[in-house]
This record gives structure tokens, C-alpha cells and sequence, in this order.
């Protein structure tokens, strides 16, 4: 009886069986040619220059990532020398791929911040108990009375994939042996604090503060503010002094006489040197009391 039930059971399945597997092999067969026909060749040099590519996708070089940089880069060779990541060493490794050579580019940009107020040294009007986030705190009036300075909530610390940033004491503060000058940390800040310059010299001299408002109001909002007295500008060609803001000329810096004397008359102490072994900043005189009679 149960043999009899098997074979029924086998006699009534077996052309469900076989239709499936005919059909299972013709899609196969369809799909093999598809795969053949429609296979996208791709240019051995491209899978090269990706090769090369740190493949971090941090977007530094003005695509979404590192594989349609490595097509761009393969169609116009203009691109070359755009992965700071990378550096001249990619660019060198790329040039050769597409047999080019390449010219100085020269020196490697990376970021400075544009101020130097740690909690501290800020006018506050209350405590913050919003979103933690620089851009959520932007959008409000009564956060700290600098509008122009560090909001200290770290936008551009979780913007860094290389952990080249922190904050410090309520200041976002870069750490050059980590840097790779990607450019992030300069995008996500809301207020425009970081910028991206070259660094002719291991270490380059700054104006770390973005406050243009008049010397006394400055001074009324932040210990460490510039206020616009243009003492630098006297001292140094370098400097110039804009919307009660002094500025450097990177481009022109290089350290001199001049430019040391800058430093030192500046009485606020804004003026400071930023990147590898960079000796740290001076501090301003603390005022005393006046002298009873």
C-alpha cells in the first residue's frame, strides 16, 4: 500500500518536477547571455587609480566618493592632485598610471580655526539645553554673545574620519599628525571658522579670531578677541586690517623679524601659531586691581 502510494505520488510530480528544472535552466541560460551581452567594460586604468586611491570617500576632491574620482581623474587629467588625503604621494602614483607628469602643486592645505576663546574666555547668556549640535545652536540669538566665534558642540570633530580634531576646553582644535586637510571639518562648521590654507612651514602664524564687531564690544565679549587696534598691521605688510579684523596674507607669510615683533605687540594675544610643534600661544596680561590710596 505505501509503495503504491509513492509511486502515485512520484507519477503525479514528477512533470511539476521536470518543468521547473527546464525552467530553472532556461533562466540560467538567459541570464549567462544577458550578463555577457550587457557586461559594462571597465578601463584597467580606472580599477588602478581607485587601487592607489585611499578609498575613504571623505568627498575632499569634489566627488561623492573615491570611485567616480578615479573615473573623472582617468577622463581629465585637471583633476590630478585633487585627493587630499592622499597628497602628492597619490598624485604621483596616479601620474604615473596615466603617464603623465606632474608639476609642484605646491604646499598641502590644511585647516585653521578661526578663533581662540575656550569656555572661559566667552560671554555665555545662559546654558545651551538644545540639540547638541554647532548648526541647531547657530540658528539661535542668545547662545554666547560672539556670534562670529566657536560654538564648541563639535559639528567638525564628527565631520573628521580621521580623528584629526576635538574639542578642547569648548574650542575645536586640530591635531596636525593627524591631519589629511580633507576639507571637511571646514564644510560642517556652521560659522565659517575654519579655513583651509597652505602651510608653507611646519608651523604658520594666525589670526585666530572671526569677530568683526568694534574693539570695545569685542573686548566685552570674549577675553582673547582681536580688537581691531592694527598694531600687526604696523609692524608687518603681512597683516591688514578689515571690518575691525586683521588678517594675514598666507600666501605672502613667511617668519621674519617683522612678522615675530606682529606677534608679540598684539595685545590680546590673537595672534598665534598653529600646526606641527607649534609653540603655544601667549597669554594676555590679567588686568590688576588699581592700587588703593
Amino acid at each position: 500500500m505505501i509503495l503504491a502510494d509513492i509511486y502515485q505520488l512520484w507519477s503525479s510530480a514528477w512533470p511539476a518536477g521536470l518543468t521547473m528544472l527546464g525552467l530553472g535552466s532556461g533562466f540560467a541560460v538567459v541570464l549567462l547571455i544577458a550578463s555577457i551581452k550587457l557586461k559594462v567594460e571597465i578601463d584597467p586604468k580606472i580599477e588602478q587609480i581607485h587601487g592607489a586611491l585611499p578609498n575613504v570617500d571623505c568627498g575632499a576632491c569634489g566627488f561623492a566618493g573615491c570611485g567616480q574620482y578615479a573615473k573623472a581623474v582617468s577622463e581629465n587629467p585637471e583633476f590630478l592632485g585633487k585627493c587630499a588625503p592622499g597628497g602628492p604621494e597619490t598624485a604621483s602614483k596616479i601620474a604615473l598610471i596615466l603617464n603623465l607628469q606632474i608639476s609642484d602643486s605646491g604646499p598641502p592645505e590644511r585647516p585653521i580655526v578661526h578663533c581662540r576663546a575656550n569656555t572661559a574666555d566667552k560671554t555665555l547668556y545662559g546654558k545651551y539645553k538644545g540639540i547638541e549640535s554647532c548648526t541647531a545652536a547657530n540658528s539661535l540669538a542668545n547662545v554666547q554673545a560672539c556670534k562670529f566665534g566657536c560654538l564648541g558642540f563639535g559639528d567638525c570633530t564628527r565631520a573628521c574620519q580621521f580623528d584629526a580634531l576635538e574639542m578642547v576646553d569648548g574650542l575645536a582644535t586640530v591635531n596636525y599628525e593627524k591631519c589629511t586637510g580633507c576639507g571637511a571639518c571646514s564644510r560642517a562648521c556652521p560659522r565659517n571658522l575654519i579655513e583651509m590654507v597652505p602651510f608653507a612651514h611646519e608651523h604658520m602664524m594666525t589670526v585666530a579670531c572671526s569677530n568683526k564687531e568694534t574693539g570695545k564690544t569685542a573686548r566685552s565679549m570674549c577675553k582673547v578677541g582681536c580688537i581691531g587696534c592694527g598694531l600687526c598691521a604696523k609692524k608687518a605688510d603681512t597683516f591688514s586690517i578689515e571690518e575691525n579684523l586683521a588678517h594675514l596674507d598666507y600666501k605672502k607669510y613667511q617668519p621674519t623679524e617683522d612678522t615675530e615683533t606682529a606677534i608679540n605687540k598684539c595685545p590680546t594675544c590673537v595672534i598665534i601659531y598653529v600646526g606641527k610643534s607649534a609653540p603655544p600661544p601667549r597669554q594676555p596680561a590679567k588686568k590688576t586691581a588699581a592700587a588703593k590710596t
